[in-house]
């Protein structure tokens, strides 16, 4: 088996935490690191012992590679990403693709037209925890809650960078056309509180609830079938409810944090696509779905807004829409 030469651009918190630990371990690619900070660079080429590096993606493209990781700041996803493709180079993009649809919708074109592996990182797909939950058979509901201590943040980047996940893995686990789409919110000054989705199909609700002022950072998935009640707690552990039956499914306490997390599968599925030109579980055109919903999402927020505005400006009070656009 030929050795795959493999960029890594970004050698942010994710890469170091996830992508840099599984990448390093494969014996059957090369890797090559790319990032305009050289003092990180160097850092990193010595503690796993890869040698050929570059500071910008022109030099990298010239390594002659077959594919890259593009871990850098959401900002530069899409002129890298647009780079690479252009260059015959297949890509895996951490989520999301890009702040806006207008440039998710041309990611997604370009590869189509280059005929490149494209594929978005959302390792929710891949968690064993949450995967298995679509073999207990149709969910009739699902709630899902991504909540943080004490951390309002601007619309835009809440809700594309952080409540995506939450949209994508409610998708994937309902198994349906969403037909109808409902959202409720609260925001403080120029900041986001908490956002409630409600995506409706034939069959299925499903929730999603993202509370970035929380009391408590968590995350919990309620998967509901006829009878059955499946609980996923912190990705990682599973609780099923029957009545008055109650199994408790957990990991043993040998098992790698990013095997849970899906890191493990998540690469070596992106690798293997690359490598057999195969097309990935994670096309791009997965991720424009979400983005849609994100951006039906903030439409419904300004409305709301403006609504609320228009009521309230007798009283000269307005509401601050910093952070929409």
């Amino acid at each position: 088996m030929y050795l795959l030469k493999i960029g890594i651009i970004g050698l942010g918190d994710i890469a170091k935490k996830a992508y840099l630990p599984v990448l390093s371990e494969k014996e059957d690619i090369e890797l090559v690191l790319c990032t305009r900070n050289n003092l990180v660079l160097n850092e990193l080429s010595k503690k796993y012992r890869i040698e050929e590096k570059a500071q910008t993606v022109e030099e990298l493209i010239t390594k002659n590679i077959d594919a890259a990781f593009i871990s850098t700041a959401t900002e530069a996803h899409f002129e890298t990403a647009e780079k690479l493709l252009k260059s015959g180079i297949s890509v895996y993009i951490d989520k999301p693709i890009s702040m806006n649809l207008h440039e998710t919708e041309k990611i997604v074109n370009l590869a189509k037209e280059t005929g490149k592996i494209a594929m978005v990182g959302f390792n929710r797909r891949f968690i064993p925890r949450v995967k298995e939950l679509k073999d207990q058979g149709k969910a009739t509901l699902i709630i899902m809650q991504k909540n943080r201590y004490a951390s309002p943040d601007f619309v835009r980047r809440f809700v594309v960078e952080d409540f995506i996940h939450v949209v994508d893995t409610l998708r994937f686990l309902m198994n349906t056309e969403v037909m109808d789409l409902k959202v409720e919110f609260l925001k403080n000054e120029d900041k986001l509180d908490h956002l409630v989705i409600q995506l409706i199909g034939e069959g299925c609700t499903a929730i999603g609830i993202m509370n970035r002022n929380s009391g408590v950072t968590e995350e919990v998935i309620e998967y509901m079938t006829a009878q059955n009640k499946y609980v996923v707690n912190a990705l990682v552990e599973t609780t099923r409810y029957h009545d008055k039956e109650i199994n408790l499914i957990k990991f043993g306490d040998w098992e790698p944090t990013l095997y849970k997390r899906g890191f493990y599968q998540l690469i070596d599925h992106f690798i293997e696509c690359v490598r057999f030109n195969k097309n990935p579980a994670l096309p791009l055109r997965i991720h424009y779905l979400p983005m849609k919903f994100v951006k039906e999402s903030l439409n419904l927020l300004i409305l709301k807004l403006e609504t609320i505005n228009y009521f309230l400006a007798s009283s000269q009070t307005t509401f601050n829409k910093s952070g929409f656009l």
